[in-house]
C-alpha cells in the first residue's frame, strides 16, 4: 500500500512538472506580442496629429498673401502713361540755346505724339547734373537726350537704359574740337598751358572729358576755366577774345559729291573745306563753302556752325587747332522702370522723324532735332552698352568719380 502510494505521488509530481513547463513559454510569447503591439500604436498617432496641424499653418499662410495683394491693386489710380494727366517726360540737356531746344522739343513732341497718341511734356534742366538726376527722381516717365558721358553716369546712378545712339551723316560717333583765334600765336597743344580754357560745361563729354584727358596725357595745365553754358557759348567766348581757347563738339565735313568719298579720321584736315575757294555761308540754317555738296562744295558741320548766326565772320576769324580721339555719339535713353513696349514705339516713332524730310528739310526759322542748331541728328541707330565702354576707360583712367565730373 505504501508502495502504490509512493508511485502516484511520483506520478503526480511529474504531471504537475510537465504542466509547468508546458506554461512558462506561452506566457512569456504572449508577453512580447502585447508589447509589441502597444509600441507601433503610439507613433502612429502623433504623426497624424502633427499632420493635421502643418496643414491650418499652411492655409493661413496663404490666405494673408492673396489678401495683401488684393488691397495693393485697390490702391493703385494712375493715369496711364502718356496720357493728358500723365504725360511722358522728355529732358534735353542744355548743350546748345535753351531756347532753340524748347522750340525744336516742342515740335518733336507733337510728331511722337502723332505717331504713337502719347502725350509729351519737353523741358530743359539746367545742366547735365539736373538732367541726370531728374531720370533717377522720375524712372517710370522720363527719356533723356543725353550724351555718352551722361548716359554711362546715369546707368552706374540709377539703371538708366540706352535706346539708340544718333547717327549724323551716317556716322555713330563725333569728335572734340579745340578753337583758338587765327591771330592767337597759338599753334600747338602745348601752348594752352596756363591759358585761359571756355568749357560749354564740365560735365560736357566733349566739351570738357576727352579734352581734359588729352591734355593730362600731354602734361598740360591750362588756366582758369570758364563754364560757358553750351558748346556755342563757349566759341564765342573765343570770338569776342574772353578766353584764348575753347573745346566744343567736332563733326566732319561732308565733301563734294563728285569726289565719291567721305572725309577720313586722323587722314584728312578737320578744315579741308578751306580748299574751296570763297568764305563759308549760312543757307537756310546750314553751312556752305563754294556750294553744296552736289554742286561740288562742302558743307561744315563742326560746333561753330551754330555760332555762325551770331558771328558770320566766325570761320574766318577761329581755327582748329586740334581733334580728340572718337567718342561715340549721344543717346535718347530711358528711366530705369520706364515700360519696354512704349520705349519700342517711341524709338520707333523717332527713327522714322529723324528720317522724314520735316526734319532734314524743314521749313526757313524752323527748328528741328536734325537741325545744326539744335542736335544735328541726321539718323539713330540700335546700340548696346557695351558701345560706352570707351568712356568708362576714360573716366576710370582720369580717376574721376562721379562728384568730381557733375561737381556734387
Amino acid at each position: 500500500m505504501h508502495k502504490k502510494q509512493t508511485k502516484w505521488s511520483l506520478l503526480m509530481l511529474l504531471l504537475a512538472a510537465v504542466v509547468m513547463v508546458a506554461c512558462q513559454p506561452q506566457t512569456v510569447e504572449v508577453t512580447r506580442v502585447v508589447t509589441e503591439e502597444v509600441s507601433v500604436e503610439v507613433p502612429v498617432e502623433i504623426e497624424v496629429e502633427v499632420t493635421r496641424v502643418v496643414t491650418e499653418t499652411v492655409t493661413e499662410t496663404v490666405t494673408e498673401v492673396v489678401t495683401e495683394t488684393v488691397e495693393v491693386e485697390v490702391m493703385t489710380d494712375v493715369a496711364p502713361l502718356g496720357s493728358d494727366d500723365n504725360p511722358i517726360k522728355v529732358l534735353f540737356v542744355p548743350s546748345v540755346d535753351a531756347d532753340v531746344i524748347v522750340s525744336g522739343g516742342e515740335l518733336l513732341a507733337e510728331q511722337l505724339k502723332e505717331a504713337t497718341g502719347y502725350t509729351f511734356e519737353v523741358s530743359v534742366p539746367t545742366s547735365y547734373a539736373a538732367t541726370i538726376e531728374a531720370m533717377c527722381a522720375s524712372p517710370a516717365d522720363t527719356i533723356g537726350f543725353i550724351p555718352a558721358l551722361g548716359y554711362v553716369l546715369a546707368n552706374e546712378r540709377c539703371g538708366v537704359q540706352v535706346g539708340n545712339a544718333a547717327v549724323r551723316n551716317g556716322l555713330p560717333w563725333y569728335a572734340a574740337q579745340f578753337i583758338v583765334r587765327s591771330d592767337s600765336g597759338i599753334e600747338s597743344l602745348e601752348d594752352l598751358a596756363g591759358k585761359t580754357w571756355a568749357v560749354p560745361s564740365v560735365t560736357s563729354t566733349s566739351g570738357f572729358l576727352f579734352p581734359s584727358a588729352m591734355l593730362s596725357d600731354l602734361g598740360v595745365e591750362p588756366g582758369e576755366i570758364v563754364e560757358a553754358g553750351g558748346h556755342t557759348q563757349a566759341i564765342l567766348a573765343v570770338y569776342n577774345g574772353d578766353v584764348d581757347f575753347a573745346t566744343s563738339f567736332f563733326s566732319p565735313p561732308l565733301l563734294p559729291a563728285e569726289l565719291g568719298r567721305t572725309w577720313t579720321y586722323g587722314v584728312d584736315d578737320p578744315e579741308l573745306w578751306r580748299a574751296a575757294s570763297g568764305s563759308p555761308e549760312r543757307v537756310e540754317g546750314r553751312v556752305f563753302v563754294g556750294g553744296t555738296p552736289d554742286e561740288g562744295g562742302y558743307r561744315i558741320l563742326d560746333a561753330r556752325a551754330g555760332a555762325m548766326e551770331t558771328a558770320p565772320d566766325i570761320f574766318d576769324t577761329t581755327t582748329i587747332l586740334a581733334l580728340t580721339d572718337q567718342i561715340p555719339n549721344d543717346t535718347v535713353s530711358f528711366g530705369s522702370q520706364f515700360p519696354l513696349g512704349q520705349a519700342q514705339e517711341i524709338i520707333a516713332a523717332l527713327s522714322a522723324y529723324i528720317g522724314s524730310d520735316a526734319c532734314l528739310n524743314p521749313a526757313e526759322g524752323v527748328v528741328t532735332l536734325c537741325s545744326d542748331d539744335f542736335y544735328g541728328w541726321t539718323g539713330a541707330a540700335p546700340v548696346s552698352d557695351s558701345f560706352f565702354d570707351p568712356v568708362r576707360f576714360l573716366i576710370s583712367a582720369l580717376g574721376y568719380t562721379e562728384e568730381d565730373i557733375l561737381g556734387e
